[in-house]
């Protein structure tokens, strides 16, 4: 007996495509936007959707060799006004005009918690609200940890510290943790930990100057 809203019917797997037939701009800020589209639903009818366009971000989980040669991660509080929280994330931010991912990690890293990746290897991507926004988030790993300053943009304020994997994967499951693209990285780096991926490791593209700096890892 074959159950109904199995995900594979036979052999092949149903076109559950939403084309768009108009699309409508409903409001646009300093970098997201919001539309409304009308679409045709694989079934003939039609709908609307509304979602938010999102230039894409990135998400750093950077490696550090803490004393006694314990692997820790870098790690940031911040205060997320949309859901009145102090939160407890890995480094992240969101893509420049026609920046590639990995030169948006290297920076994004660089300017919230002054460290540089000496190495670099990309895990994957997570797509983060796909019920009402098209953000894609790549997820970088980093190691050979060098320390300078930060350069936070005006108004914001982080907190940069650093923790066990322990610790990290503790604050998972209590619920301390409850953001989604950390939650994401956590995974990553339980994967990497217990064998299941392998980092393809690269050499950072371009390295800044920094002043007094200290090697890790």
């Amino acid at each position: 007996m074959r159950r109904r809203g199995s995900v594979a019917e036979g052999n092949s797997l149903r076109d559950l495509t939403e084309r768009a037939i108009h699309r409508q701009e409903q409001w646009r800020g300093n970098f997201l936007r919001v539309f409304r589209d009308r679409v045709a639903l694989p079934d003939g009818g039609r709908a609307e959707r509304e979602y938010v366009a999102h230039p894409g971000a990135v998400m750093i989980v950077p490696l550090l060799e803490a004393a006694g040669g314990a692997l820790h991660v870098v790690l940031e509080r911040q205060y997320r006004y949309p859901v009145q929280r102090t939160m407890i994330e890995f480094p992240a931010g969101k893509l420049d005009a026609a920046e590639a991912p990995l030169t948006c990690a290297q920076r994004e890293l660089r300017e919230e918690t002054g460290y540089s990746g000496r190495q670099w290897a990309r895990a994957g991507v997570v797509h983060v609200a796909i019920g009402y926004s098209d953000e894609v988030l790549e997820i970088w790993f980093a190691r050979g940890l060098r320390a300078g300053s930060r350069q936070l943009d005006s108004g914001e304020f982080i907190e940069v510290f650093s923790a066990s994997v322990a610790q990290v994967q503790d604050w998972c499951r209590s619920g301390a943790i409850t953001d989604s693209k950390t939650l994401a990285g956590a995974l990553w780096l339980q994967n990497m930990l217990n064998g299941s991926w392998t980092p393809q490791w690269r050499a950072a593209s371009s390295a800044p100057a920094l002043g007094n700096v200290r090697e890790s890892l």
